[in-house]
């Protein structure tokens, strides 16, 4: 087994530029593991793609200048990649790749990896012998790549290195995707966030523990706290909250849950059809309406057999002078929720008359989730 090896130093040792080499291979890999493990990779800060419209002074037609703005992004291996300033995508450098006119409206991506390169006429360092030596420096540089349609999927396919090794040497680049653009007639035409549902990748953490050192910690969806942009605190002394931030950055909370368990909900709360939810719904309807689904219950769950409706239906007797004798004849509902309701009366103080009357009915009807197919349970089972 290889292990990793720290160099060290005794008085009057002759250094040799492996031993220099090696003191800093060491602290970069130790800090490359530390990002790779303990983070997710992706843009750090910066790096957007942005657009400058232009008009082609030959035909008239618009075209945008695309411009990467600095930043920083940490790729899978570990490695630090630095944008120091503004860099100008150039046009030839994507006809390489994908021909000088592919399809238009067609999203093509855009790519950042690492790249080491030795410095443009780097100092040479000369050996005892007086011969020249190598670079004294080495550029921890970058490369801007263009993909072809659907190069986007490669970016989850990457593989990080082994647990021992230091961060990426740039000769196999990881692909950190920027963005993508349009093309039309020799130009950029657009710059586009996302395509295909795939988006850049932003750096994140990986902790089983998130610990706040003053007593109160926010979840937030932007780095800084935005009028009407959602957040989740955790609070020492008031405990857990969702809400919305205020203009002064306070938080204006909807949902609250104190350390005593207490909660408090200022909108409304609405009960999902998850496996033997029951929702319900009630009131009056007349002969020939469609009752109404509870709330939360839509009338494709119904057809897909994910919710069973029960229904229970009771009409109220007409109201007649005189004395009658009043009984239901139908009081139905059918597979659309349509209500039948009729009454027949019979005459109880006079002639025997007898009418049949359209009557309103009390309803309730049941919503019940059925439970998605699982593990069959031990046991016996009833009905």
């Amino acid at each position: 087994m290889t292990e990793l090896q720290r160099p060290a130093f005794f008085e009057g040792q002759i250094l040799a530029a492996a031993d220099l080499a090696g003191t800093v291979d060491h602290g970069r890999g130790r800090a490359a593991r530390h990002d790779r493990y303990l983070h997710e990779w992706g843009i750090a800060e910066g790096l957007a793609l942005t657009g400058e419209g232009q008009t082609d002074p030959d035909d008239g037609s618009r075209y945008v200048e695309v411009t990467l703005q600095p930043g920083v992004a940490v790729d899978g291996t570990g490695r630090e990649v630095v944008v120091p300033e503004p860099v100008a995508l150039r046009e030839a450098l994507f006809e390489e790749v994908n021909g000088a006119d592919p399809d238009s409206g067609d999203a093509y991506p855009v790519f950042l990896a690492g790249l080491d390169r030795e410095p443009a006429g780097g100092a040479l360092v000369p050996d005892g012998c007086g011969d020249p030596g190598g670079a004294s420096r080495v550029d921890e540089s970058y490369q801007i790549l263009f993909g072809r349609l659907g190069d986007e999927r490669l970016v989850a396919d990457q593989r990080p290195p082994a647990p021992g090794d230091g961060p990426g040497d740039g000769t196999t680049p990881w692909l950190i995707l920027l963005g993508y653009l349009t093309w039309a007639g020799g130009r950029f035409r657009a710059v586009l966030p996302e395509a295909g549902g795939v988006r850049p990748r932003y750096a994140g953490v990986r902790a089983d523990t998130v610990a706040a050192r003053a007593g109160r910690l926010a979840l937030r969806t932007a780095p800084a706290a935005a009028e009407g942009g959602p957040v989740v605190t955790l609070d020492r002394q008031a405990g857990l909250a969702f809400g919305l931030y205020r203009a002064d950055g306070s938080v204006d909370e909807v949902l609250a849950v104190s350390p005593r368990g207490d909660v408090t909900v200022r909108g409304k709360l609405s009960i999902g059809t998850t496996g033997g939810a029951v929702a319900a719904v009630s009131g009056v309807a007349t002969d020939g309406v469609l009752l109404p689904l509870p709330a939360g219950v839509s009338a494709d769950e119904v057809a897909q057999g994910r919710v069973v409706l029960h229904t229970m239906l009771a009409p109220r007797p007409p109201t007649l002078d005189g004395v009658w004798l009043s009984g239901p004849v139908e009081c139905t509902v059918d597979g659309e929720r349509r209500v039948r309701s009729r009454m027949r009366s019979m005459r109880a103080d006079g002639d025997r008359e007898v009418r049949d009357h359209a009557v309103p009915v009390d309803f309730l009807v049941l919503a019940a989730a059925v439970p998605a197919p699982g593990p069959a349970a031990s046991g016996g089972s009833g009905t």
